[in-house]
């Protein structure tokens, strides 16, 4: 049972004091009130009881029930509380009908605060326009001092390069470059450029360095370094033959005949009769690193033609020795060369040739050697010129210094060329009315430098000299007795080796 005197817990609102209201009361209407109030004792008035002493007096009503009437229930044994039903007043209706709006800020006045409105300066918007042209201007202005500056300098005069027309001779040109794509892309530009230069051939003949002394037929690889016919390749891929063919790219074959052949190295110079080849770009060995990339390309065992294969530099400046003779100043590789690759191109990854692989190293995997470039480069111009091929001579046996050669032997420095025959020959040091003779070289002498290029591990004497003529005249520096002079030699010509 609800106390109505008694507030809701969850109740919100608080009991508020009535009024008197209403019109005057008449003494029927306050009968009617006191019966209403007291049943019990309206029953008792209607009995004819008495009032009993001691119980007060119910006042008149003021027109509202009091709190606490009570009527019984139809047990007779329990109180309910039935109030007569009662309009909703306006405070109540106000209060949860309509709820006010949640105020703005908490723990503040929710009645709006008046605010003056602000103005803006005048001067704000004329700032506004002002930075911006400002701006505008100071862009105007850097961007043409920056033209000025470059135009100043030549930046913007600099020609934009070319690469030379297809079917060009590119010989004359000097690649060096850095690669900027990766490894995978570099050998497939290089094996489109350069393999319709790159050539099989076919030979027949008599190999004077083959213990069976009877007609073989072989297969090499050459390099077209001209496009009028003009072949590079190795000389022991051509020596002895009887019949040359020359087999181009493209399938087309030419009769060949040797033009020369090297008598310091394993090279050779071809000719076929043909105009508007592709040629090869030469490069430049001289600046070869350790772990360059490389790509051999050629006809390995005489039957897969232009095959390409990839590799590094494994190291430069290699001396072997082969059923030839002693070659020198070689580059290792690990690109795989096989027979039939001899003659064939070393590139680098600018599509340049940087060497004519000529060798591998018997019973072993990826030891491939080839002959720089530069080492052949005065031939081919000889061969172009139409003179014939001639190495320089001075006319000495030399041992290259080294920091263990010169412990072993006293010497007083560790790079140059010690004018001392070995043990592989029973030559004099100096050879007797040979150009070093002539100019008064005697054994023991130290060359330190040809020229003005000093002799050292990645300079030696025969790689420097290889880049004279017969005939020129050059400074020796010597080392002679712990001084320093100079000879004039005039270099002559090398002799065939037998």
């Amino acid at each position: 049972m609800t106390d109505p005197t008694r507030p809701d817990a969850d109740d919100e609102t608080e009991p508020h004091v009535t009024s008197d209201w209403g019109p005057p009361r008449t003494p029927d209407d306050q009968a009617v009130d006191r019966q209403t109030a007291d049943p019990l004792a309206a029953d008792a008035q209607r009995d004819g009881s008495a009032q009993t002493p001691g119980t007060p007096e119910v006042p008149a009503s003021t027109g509202v029930p009091p709190s606490g009437a009570f009527s019984p229930s139809s047990s007779g044994g329990t109180a309910s509380f039935s109030p007569p039903p009662q309009p909703r007043t306006d405070w109540a209706q106000a209060r949860w009908a309509d709820p006010e709006p949640t105020p703005e800020r908490w723990f503040e006045s929710a009645s709006p605060v008046p605010v003056r409105p602000a103005v803006a300066a005048p001067r704000r918007s004329t700032g506004a326009g002002t930075v911006l042209a400002a701006a505008l201007a100071a862009a105007v202005l850097a961007s043409g001092g920056t033209v000025v500056a470059l135009n100043a300098t030549g930046a913007l005069d600099r020609a934009v390069p070319v690469a030379p027309a297809s079917g060009s001779n590119a010989n004359s040109a000097t690649i060096k470059q850095p690669v900027t794509l990766d490894e995978s892309s570099a050998i497939i530009d290089v094996a489109a450029k350069a393999s319709p230069s790159v050539v099989r051939i076919f030979t027949e003949g008599i190999d004077p360095n083959s213990i069976v002394q009877q007609p073989q037929e072989g297969v090499g690889s050459g390099i077209i370094f001209d496009s009028n016919g003009w072949i590079l390749t190795n000389r022991h891929v051509v020596a002895g033959t009887t019949s040359l063919t020359v087999e181009l790219k493209s399938g087309l074959r030419y009769d060949g005949k040797v033009y020369g052949v090297d008598t310091l190295t394993d090279l050779a110079i071809m000719k076929i009769d043909a105009k508007d080849l592709p040629a090869a770009t030469m490069g430049d060995s001289d600046g070869l690193k350790v772990g360059e990339l490389v790509i051999a390309i050629g006809s390995p065992l005489g039957t897969f033609s232009n095959s390409v294969t990839s590799g590094i530099v494994s190291a430069t400046g290699r001396h072997i020795q082969t059923d030839g003779g002693d070659l020198r100043n070689l580059i290792q590789t690990d690109a795989a060369i096989n027979p039939g690759n001899s003659g064939g191109p070393l590139l680098d990854a600018s599509a340049a040739v940087i060497g004519v692989n000529t060798a591998i190293a018997r019973d072993s995997t990826g030891i491939g050697f080839s002959i720089p470039i530069n080492i052949a480069r005065p031939m081919m111009r000889q061969a172009i010129a139409g003179q014939p091929l001639a190495r320089p001579y001075i006319g000495i046996h030399y041992v290259p210094i080294d920091a263990q050669v010169a412990k072993d032997n006293s010497l007083p420095v560790t790079d140059g060329a010690w004018v001392h025959a070995d043990a592989t020959t029973t030559d004099p040091a100096v050879v007797a009315s040979g150009p070093g003779a002539k100019a008064g070289l005697k054994e023991g002498d130290i060359v330190t430098k040809i020229g003005a290029q000093v002799i050292d591990a990645l300079h030696p004497l025969d790689a420097d000299l290889s880049q004279y003529s017969p005939g020129d005249t050059v400074g020796l520096t010597i080392l002679r007795g712990g001084k320093t002079i100079t000879l004039s030699v005039t270099l002559g010509v090398r002799p065939a080796q037998p």
